[in-house]
Order: structure tokens, then sequence, then C-alpha cells
């Protein structure tokens, strides 16, 4: 029966982020919600069910509920889409395999610690009781694995290693210091409190190497060679990343229709940076060129930091509304041992915490080239996902806590971050052609994300007049070949990329589709509005919608 305080549509989300937090407390962090950071959350089968429960018994009320107003049916309609998802998720038995290199429990657990505070004692007794609950939160998860293989659930093999790998990282399996003992190194804390910090330390850099041995040996001996998940699966995790039940084979050969494009565009920018050569002798001059070279992981991270503040000040009051608190965004290198490329983390729901842009690169790396870079500081940071999600977070008269801080949908979010890209050059920042090869290149790699992720995990066969391959199926080798020869990315982050399309089904391909759909949407509000026609308000109502599902954007957008 539905109790009178979660009768409401909004009511019933608040809760839901109520319980959630109890049940996740790394969820609790991220979004703020206090009285959860000394704990991290059950990993284990009991614990994987115990949220789906949470989610089930919210969506019921959901469904029950009849919205007030427009904008509780509007929450209605995201809450059911979004938790709809994911228990059919949890029905699949995917949460209690989960097991990949970008973003499963193994680097959840790990970078909750980068969004604590760590300023004084106090903050650091917190900490200290979080790391010593690490050893046991690890020990469920392979529970989890271990329940989920019993039932011929395991991930691929390639994901198996290659997340070992970051454990052992952050385990300090090498010549260096795990990541925990670094991270608590300077901790303003001596006496008791230091003790049991070199203890839960010790406790949480041996766990993940307990579980690095797990999966290396248990895990990996039962783990299947075949990276591809397989059509059922990938159109299940499709949903979840897009909130669209897509056409996959349409969305595959437009992918190569916007992979030519942009092909055709880079050749043609790379002849004015290269008379003669081609886009890979345009981008080894630019790489040789001293204006584009920052030396320094220090100096790259100053250098992050100013362009994103120079990007908030220049769009403030022209193209964007921005108050003042979504005009503090924080730009780090992130901690070694994740995979390569940058991240956002948004503020925290009473923004003590501000967004915060996280680059991850080679411990070693000392060189950088700001041509590729500078389009992903407007990815990550505005009018990216900061000016997004932050714009969300700041919307409490009219969305509630689940829209404002949970409702991520990376079709609509990515989506956002390569069209603010776009809107960049249309604003007249990326005219430089190295910049604006680079902004090219990011955008043709996005293309054929679309092309290998649905390619390698339906084994699609590549079509006659590509010039690679043809007439052959995908599989992970050619997908790296692809990736090297086609585009100029950083090899090191090319490697990366495939391990993680292959662990993340689905995902990959949300950018550019998320992008296509808000073209359409800004293209048909603008022939509806005509001469009415103002950018900055259509950018404005869209982004106080907060995240939703494609099919739920769409319907919502042609209204505006």
């Amino acid at each position: 029966m539905v109790t009178p305080q979660h009768a409401g549509v909004h009511a019933i989300s608040d809760s839901y982020v109520d319980e959630l937090a109890a049940a996740e407390p790394v969820i609790a962090t991220y979004c703020g919600i206090s009285g959860y950071d000394d704990k991290l959350p059950d990993l284990s089968p009991e614990g994987v069910d115990h949220r789906g429960a949470i989610g089930a018994a919210a969506l019921a009320r959901m469904r029950a509920a009849e919205p007030a107003d427009v904008a509780e049916a509007n929450a209605k309609a995201v809450f059911t889409e979004r938790i709809g998802l994911e228990a059919e998720l949890h029905a699949a038995g995917e949460f209690h395999r989960s097991l990949n290199v970008i973003a499963c429990p193994v680097q959840e657990v790990r970078q909750v610690f980068d969004l604590m505070p760590t300023a004084t004692a106090d903050d650091w007794a917190v900490i200290t009781k979080r790391l010593a609950a690490v050893p046991e939160a690890l020990a469920g998860y392979q529970e989890s694995l271990r329940y989920a293989a019993a039932k011929g659930e395991v991930a691929a093999v390639r994901q198996v290693v290659k997340t070992a790998e970051q454990c052992r990282t952050w385990a300090g399996a090498g010549e260096g210091k795990s990541f925990f003992a670094a991270f608590a190194e300077d901790a303003p804390v001596d006496g008791a409190l230091r003790s049991d910090l070199d203890t839960a330390v010790s406790g949480a850099a041996r766990a993940y190497g307990e579980l690095a041995d797990f999966l290396t040996g248990e895990l990996a001996a039962q783990a299947p060679t075949d990276d591809a998940v397989g059509e059922e699966r990938y159109r299940l995790w499709s949903r979840e990343y897009t909130g669209a039940a897509l056409d996959l084979h349409e969305a595959y050969e437009w992918g190569w229709a916007e992979f030519a494009r942009l092909e055709a565009e880079m050749t043609e920018v790379a002849g004015r940076i290269a008379p003669g050569g081609t886009i890979a002798d345009a981008a080894a001059k630019l790489d040789a060129d001293p204006r584009y070279q920052v030396v320094g992981q220090r100096e790259f991270e100053q250098w992050m930091q100013g362009l994103s503040d120079r990007a908030l000040a220049d769009l403030r009051g022209v193209h964007f509304d921005i108050s003042d608190q979504i005009m503090r965004l924080e730009c780090k290198i992130a901690p070694p041992g994740g995979g390569v490329g940058a991240y956002y983390t948004g503020p925290t729901d009473d923004w003590s915490r501000p967004g915060r842009m996280w680059w991850s690169v080679p411990a070693d790396k000392e060189s950088f080239s700001t041509w590729r870079e500078v389009t992903t500081v407007y990815h990550e940071g505005a009018p990216g996902h900061h000016l997004q999600i932050a714009t969300a977070v700041a919307q409490a008269k009219s969305l509630n806590r689940f829209q404002r801080l949970l409702a991520w949908v990376p079709a609509y979010g990515e989506g956002w971050a390569l069209y603010a890209e776009r809107l960049m050059r249309e604003f007249g920042y990326l005219d430089d052609d190295g910049d604006l090869l680079g902004m090219l290149d990011a955008h043709i790699f996005r293309a054929a994300r679309v092309i290998i992720d649905i390619g390698m995990h339906l084994k699609l066969e590549i079509p006659r007049g590509t010039g690679f391959h043809e007439g052959e199926r995908w599989t992970p080798e050619l997908g790296l070949e692809f990736m090297l020869t086609r585009t100029i990315t950083d090899p090191t982050h090319v490697h990366d990329e495939i391990d993680r399309y292959l662990g993340w089904p689905g995902q990959a391909p949300t950018y550019k589709l998320g992008e296509r759909l808000w073209l359409q949407a800004r293209d048909e509000a603008r022939a509806r509005q005509g001469a009415d026609f103002s950018l900055r308000q259509f950018h404005k109502q869209a982004l106080e919608m907060g995240a939703m599902g494609l099919d739920t954007l769409r319907s919502r957008l042609a209204e505006l």
C-alpha cells in the first residue's frame, strides 16, 4: 500500500534516493548525501539483490502514482524508464557478474576516495573507517562473481585479466606504492589515528592484491575467450545507455556515413596544416610544434584549469546563463592505474564539493599536445558535462533529487558533451586549424566507436566501399587496426579504448547518436519558431529539464 508521504511522484523519487544512498554509500558520497562516507556497499549477492529490491519496490509505487501536474508526469516518465531498465538488468543477472575495465565495483571502490575531503584529522578518521571496509566489500564482490560464474555468467577473459592489472597497480604490486599508501602518506594525523590509518591502508592494498589473484586464477579459468556479448545482451545494454530501442543496423550504417564525412573534412584541414601530406602527417607536424606543447603533469593540469576558466567566463551571459556556483570547476590529474582519458564528477547537492574534470594519463607521461585536448576540455567542462550536470543539480525547485543527482543517461549526457564541442566551433573557439583538427579527430573517433562497438559485439560484416577489410566480420583485432590506421588517436589510448568497448557494450555509440538527436532537435525547434528562435533559450530550457533517455528527450524537446 502506498503511504501518504510516498504518494507523490517527487516524494517517491526523493525517497528512493535516500534508500539507495543507504545501500550504496559510494553513490551517497558522489551525490553529497551525508552519513555514509565511512561505509562501502555490500557487494555480495545478497547486497546486490537488496538494491534490486529497493528499485523494484520504488518502481511499483511510481507506477501506481498519479502525477499532479506536467512536471510530475515528466518525472514519472524519467523514473519508470530508468528504474525499469535497472530491474531488467538485475533480472538478467548483469549486476552479479559486473566486471569490466571502466565502470564496475573494482573502479568504484577505488575512485570514491578521490571525492572525499582530506583537509582535517576528522576527515581522515572517516576515510580510515572506509578504508577499513575495503576488504569486506571486495570479499563480497568475489562472492557475487562466484555466484554468477556458477550460472555460467562470467565476463570475457580480456576483462578479467585487464581488470586484475588495475587491481595490482592500486595494490602496489610492482615497484611503486599502492594507491592507498600514496593517498594517505601526507595525511595530517598522528598517534592512534595514524596507526589505524596505516593498518587500514595495508588492508585495502592487500584486498586489491587478493582480488587480482582471484581474477587471474579462479575466475579467468571460467571466463569465455569470446569478447562479443551477442545481440540480445547488447540490445538490453544499449537501451540502458541510450533510453531508446535503436535500430542497431541503421545506427551501424549511419556510423559509416558519418565517419566518411568527417574523414573528408579532416583531409581538407590536414592539407592546410601540411600541404600535400596526409592526416597523420598533419598530426605529426602539430605534435612537433612547440606552440601546442605542455611539458609536465602539473603544468598540464594548470593548462586545462586555465582553459576551462576562460571558457566559463566567456560563455557566461553571452551564450549561456551560468550561476556563481557553476562557475567553479576544478581540473585535476587522476591517480594512476585507471584507463587513459578524461572524465567528470559532478557537484554535490549542497555544492560543498564542486564539479571536477579529471584527466587520467600514464604515470610516466610528461609531454602533452594541446591541439588534441582543447576540445576535450570543452567536452568535460563548459559547455559540456559540467554545464549540463551542474545546471540540473541547481534545479532544486523544479526537479526532484533523482532527476538532479541520479538520472544519468550516457546518450543524453555524452551526446550533449559532443554537441558542446561542435558549439564551441560555431562560437569561434576552434578557428585555429590545429585545434580544429583535434576536434574533428575527437568526432571521427566517436563515429568509429559507433561502427566498431556495434560491429564487434554483433559480429557484423564490414561493408564494401569502406577501404578496410571489406566483406570480413568484425573482431577485436580488426577494431584495433581500424582505430590505429583510420584515426590519429594516441595509440596508448586506442588500446585502452578497445578493451573499454568490449567490456561496456552499447555505451561507446551513445556519444555520436546522442549528438545526432541534439542537432535534430535544435533544427526542428528553429524550424518551428522561425525568427523567434533563440539558441540561448533553447539550451536553457533543454538543460533545465535534466537528464533522460533519448525517446523521452525527443518528445520533450519537440515541445520547445
